[in-house]
Formats: structure tokens, C-alpha cells, sequence
């Protein structure tokens, strides 16, 4: 059985900013009150013609160039994504042929909202330890401007577009050491888009096929199912909170990320902190926070990281990492 290891990570965000004080136009907020409640002060919106697609074949290709690799090297390409250009097919497979890959290999979508960065590591991570894949191009896009109810002032000032990715390459050396994922349906109702294709279909350009949340009790379960999982995984492996290099969460709200270092007993300053500049970008924020701290030299060979996220469904997961 074969590790996989990490070779390359890479990121991409719209050109547009959106700073609190737009917001602060279009619904009854303030600057103070979101960074205050959140930790936001801006976030990246996709132009009208940007897609998923767009935004996850940037990425790919930062993530391939740091990773050494060309397009044919993929054999397998996994995108964790809420927002799709299209039903069918899914964005991995468009991402396949927009980069020209010719293999045949497989490429499928994965939905798990917040925590679909760490389901779709699980899943390459899995390919690659079942001697099914070798080289497996993990993505996290989104376009979450677009299910978002501009009306809403405790969601529109949440979210932001951008895409992440890492190639995985196998490895005789540990590299994922493992990955830890769950869901509980039965809290669906707390932060859900109410409508879609089997239900609904006619209303997907009304209010109800926006993203809803009940904040306060989607942060406690937030806090306190993070909390079991980033357990499970130390315990997994054997290592204490002092192991961990650094902290690389889901970049949903600092209350949540604070709530956690606490829990782990880590100082902020081994906690990589995007959730400023990007605000919540669902699957791409483990990733883009990720390749933030490679590419400004924080994260080095060698560092043990502990991914984790959460998300409606609900869905949660997390992974320990050696870079």
C-alpha cells in the first residue's frame, strides 16, 4: 500500500474585491459590525462571465507548476464544489479536457459544501493508498456569490468566491497520514439552500434558492463537532495538540477558528488565518489557505498540519498532514 504525499499546491481568486463598506450599501451592516461577528473585511466576487470552471482551472494550473507536473501526469481529478457551471457534466470533467488531459482517467465532482476540501482529500488520499490512481489533482471551487441573497445580511456578508488545489502523488514516505470524515442529515434545516433540481426547479431564481442559516446554532455545532474530529485524528495517530505545526481550518468565521485553536490549546500565530482577505469560500478555503501560508514561506517541508472544516448537510471531516 502506497502514501500519498502532497507535491504541489496552488490557488486563484477574482480580480474583484468587495470590501465591508460595499456591503454596508446594499444591506443594514457596518464594517465594525462584520469584522467584529466575523473577521471580514473583504472578500473576492467572480466577474459575471467567471465560472467554477474558470476559477478551478487557475488553480490547477498554480498547483500543477509548484508540483513539477504536466496535465497527462493526472490520473485522477476530484473537485469538491457547491456551485457547478452546469447539472452535467460535473466541473472535474470540464476541468479535464479544458487542460488537456487525454488519458481517460477518472474526474467526478464531490459536494459536501464547507468540509468538501477534506472529502475530497479523503477520497484522492484513498485512490492513491487502493494502488488506483498515482497522481491525483484535488480541488476546492466556488462561485458562492452566485446562491447568495444580496437581501440577507446574515449571509451576504459570510461568503466569497475563489478556488484551491493540491496535487497528491504517491509516496513510499507518510505524507496524508490520515483522513476523518462525517455527516448528520438531520440538521439540514440550519444552513441548506432549500431548493434544486429534483425540487423546486422553477423557484432556482428566487429567494428560496439562496443559501439560509440560523447562525448562532450552526456555530455551536460548528465548534463542537471540529472539536471531536481534530481529536479523533490526534488519536489516530498517536500524537498530542503539541505535534501540530499548524492549524489550517476551514476559514468560515474567526469566533469558530478561535474556538478551536483554544480547544487544541494552539497560539493564533501557528493558526493560518485567511478568513480576512477571503471570507467563507466554502470548499476552496481549506486550500486557498493552504497554499497562502506554502507560498509565503510559513508552512515548510516537514510540518505536521491539521486540516479540518464544516459545513451544511451537516457535513464535517478533517486530515493530519506531514508536508
Amino acid at each position: 500500500m502506497k502514501n500519498s504525499r502532497i507535491l504541489g499546491t496552488g490557488s486563484y481568486l477574482p480580480d474583484r474585491v468587495m470590501h465591508n463598506s460595499e456591503l454596508e450599501q446594499l444591506v443594514d451592516t457596518t464594517d465594525a459590525w462584520i469584522r467584529e461577528r466575523t473577521g471580514i473585511e473583504r472578500r473576492h466576487i467572480a466577474a459575471d462571465n467567471e465560472t467554477t470552471l474558470d476559477l478551478a482551472y487557475a488553480a490547477a494550473l498554480n498547483a500543477l507548476d509548484a508540483a513539477g507536473m504536466q496535465p497527462n501526469d493526472i490520473d485522477l481529478i476530484v473537485v469538491a464544489t457547491t456551485t457547478p457551471d452546469c447539472v452535467f457534466p460535473s466541473v472535474a470533467t470540464m476541468l479535464q479536457a479544458k487542460l488537456g488531459v487525454t488519458n481517460a482517467s477518472p474526474a467526478f465532482d464531490v459536494q459536501a459544501v464547507c468540509a468538501g476540501f477534506a472529502y475530497a482529500l479523503g477520497v484522492g488520499d484513498n485512490f492513491i493508498r487502493a494502488n488506483a490512481a498515482s497522481t491525483v489533482l484535488v480541488i476546492g471551487a466556488e462561485t458562492f456569490s452566485r446562491i447568495l441573497n444580496w437581501k440577507d445580511r446574515n449571509t451576504c456578508v459570510l461568503f466569497g468566491d475563489g478556488a484551491g488545489a493540491v496535487v497528491l502523488g504517491a509516496s513510499d514516505e507518510v505524507g496524508i497520514h490520515s483522513t476523518h470524515l462525517h455527516a448528520d442529515g438531520r440538521y439540514k434545516e440550519l444552513l441548506h439552500v432549500p431548493n434544486g433540481v429534483s425540487r423546486g426547479y422553477d423557484v432556482m431564481q428566487q429567494q428560496e434558492a439562496f443559501v439560509q442559516m440560523r447562525g448562532n446554532e450552526v456555530f455551536r455545532m460548528a465548534v463542537s463537532k471540529l472539536h471531536e474530529v481534530v481529536e479523533e485524528a490526534l488519536l489516530a495517530n498517536n500524537l498530542e495538540k503539541s505535534d501540530i505545526d499548524w492549524l489550517v481550518p476551514h476559514q468560515a468565521n474567526i469566533r469558530i477558528i478561535q474556538a478551536t485553536a483554544r480547544k487544541l490549546r494552539m497560539d493564533m500565530a501557528k493558526v493560518v488565518l485567511t478568513v480576512q482577505d477571503h471570507g467563507n469560500t466554502s470548499a476552496a478555503s481549506i486550500p486557498l489557505a493552504l497554499d497562502t501560508a506554502v507560498r509565503d514561506g510559513r508552512i515548510q517541508r516537514g510540518d505536521k498540519l491539521l486540516l479540518e472544516g464544516f459545513g451544511g448537510g451537516f457535513a464535517w471531516g478533517a486530515a493530519l498532514v506531514t508536508y
